[in-house]
């Protein structure tokens, strides 16, 4: 599998990096969790990153930039992203730490399988439709944890344990498709 750096210079690769470099100040505005205002640039910062994630794969589907680099750096934004925020929530006390172990263990497994399995397919696999509602659901969470939402509330506590058991089927599924892969690559099938 060959990376070229110069795809970088795509409109989606390009998108996929300035949310890939949003962590920085989400980490540093989560300093001052306290202050109504930082917490609404936060909030605003996260839904801006969100929106990104969408229109980084519409613009490449789009102008058929989809590239090795971008199915590289558009999930590894994502999890950059949200682990940066929830380690952040996490040691300001916001998030419980099995929260943070199951949202960073899943992305540590997928991570470590994706380059096991783009190593042996010499091609890199685009995120799947699961993935991408598991950290949009995750997403709503950190936002309303941002907001101060009540956690209590019905319908936070609804999202909150629809979140760890998205975590679960994705990671799942995730294992699931790159077995098939594999499959099909050692019956030359790819």
């Amino acid at each position: 599998m060959k990376i070229n750096f110069l795809e970088i210079k795509t409109k989606s690769n390009l998108l996929s990096l300035i949310r890939l470099l949003s962590a920085i100040p989400l980490w540093i505005l989560l300093d001052n969790f306290n202050g109504y205002n930082v917490r609404i640039i936060t909030a605003v910062l996260c839904i801006a990153a969100a929106a990104t994630d969408s229109l980084d794969g519409y613009l490449a589907r789009k102008y058929k930039e989809v590239t090795e680099l971008g199915k590289i750096i558009d999930p590894l934004a994502d999890k950059v992203v949200v682990g940066a925020v929830i380690i952040k929530l996490f040691i300001i006390g916001e998030i419980a730490p099995y929260y943070l172990i199951l949202i960073l263990s899943r992305d540590l497994v997928i991570f470590i399988g994706g380059v096991f399995v783009s190593n042996k397919l010499g091609k890199v696999l685009p995120s799947n439709v699961l993935g991408k509602i598991t950290v949009s659901n995750i997403g709503i969470i950190i936002l309303l944890i941002i907001l101060q939402v009540d956690k209590a509330n019905i319908f936070f506590m609804f999202l909150y344990y629809m979140s760890i058991v998205l975590m679960a089927l994705s990671l799942i599924a995730y294992i699931i498709r790159a077995l098939e892969f594999l499959k099909q690559k050692e019956y030359g099938n790819i």
